[in-house]
């Protein structure tokens, strides 16, 4: 047992290097983009299903409170955290709309929405992001395998090109820890 531990941990290392040698430039060019977001006064909306959605959540709150320094919280909302909007929704107009009319009441122009989805073909995600982008909206999407419909149509697709959905998720939430870092950094200096 303890090799396929170790094996566990080796593969998951592997998928998140293969995935930042791929996509530093890129992440670089979206921590820019959200700290002149948050600059400005606009907000991020976050969104997923399952182990996506606890992602969401959590990247949010990572915002919102704090992440490795002291500073004001930052306007980021995760979507499928109210349980009576998206029971609601669900009920009156069905699951594959529970985000997007989220973002038509709350999201703006110049606002980031970030999608996530390991698939990249959750039909609720991708109504959301065609709404995001009528709004006006910046698209990131997190994906994975070969990043599905969500790649095609977001302004900044990180896919891990991995098949197994750990890994994907292991990548999406280290990816999010990077950004906030970064974005932290960039707006509010180095920790000391």
């Amino acid at each position: 047992m303890q090799d396929q531990i170790i094996q566990i941990f080796e593969e998951s290392a592997r998928t998140k290097v293969a995935f930042v040698k791929e996509n530093a430039g890129k992440i670089a060019e979206v921590v820019k983009l959200m700290a002149q977001a948050f600059r400005d006064g606009k907000k991020v909306l976050l969104f997923g299903n399952g182990g996506s959605a606890t992602d969401a959540s959590h990247l949010a709150a990572e915002f919102v409170n704090r992440f490795i320094i002291e500073r004001p919280p930052l306007p980021a909302l995760a979507l499928n955290t109210d349980p009576a909007v998206i029971t609601s929704i669900g009920n009156d107009y069905g699951y594959d709309q529970v985000f997007s009319k989220q973002i038509s009441a709350l999201g703006a122009e110049g606002d980031v929405a970030i999608a996530i989805s390991t698939s990249g073909n959750s039909p609720n995600v991708l109504k959301a992001v065609e709404m995001a982008k009528k709004k006006g909206m910046v698209v990131v999407a997190l994906s994975g395998g070969a990043g599905g419909k969500l790649a095609a149509v977001a302004d900044y697709a990180f896919v891990v090109a991995v098949k197994t959905t750990a890994r994907i998720q292991e990548t999406h939430i280290t990816l999010g820890h990077a950004i906030c870092q970064l974005v932290d950094e960039e707006l509010f200096g180095t920790p000391r």
